[in-house]
């Protein structure tokens, strides 16, 4: 299973994430916010209270939560790509 282990919020909905195994590289996030209660995080006040949880995964206090795994997919979707 995949942990994030360290972020950095960064300009226009992005966060650098490291992995438990030393991976490091940015997510952008703005395909995820705007619909429900993501509209709430297109505010970057709001966008920057983004957490670790205790699955190595992200959380915002609003609720809304992405899964580690998907994450290292986004990640290795993009290496390929590149």
């Amino acid at each position: 299973m995949n942990r994030i282990t360290e972020i950095k919020v960064l300009e226009d909905y992005q966060i650098a994430v490291r992995f438990q195994d030393g991976l490091r590289t940015v997510i952008d996030f703005q395909s995820f916010l705007g619909k429900g209660f993501t509209k709430e995080l297109l505010v970057l006040s709001e966008f920057k209270k983004v957490i670790i949880d205790s699955g190595g995964g992200l959380v915002w206090p609003n609720g809304f939560d992405i899964c580690p795994n998907f994450l290292r997919g986004l990640s290795e979707q993009k290496e390929h790509v590149a």
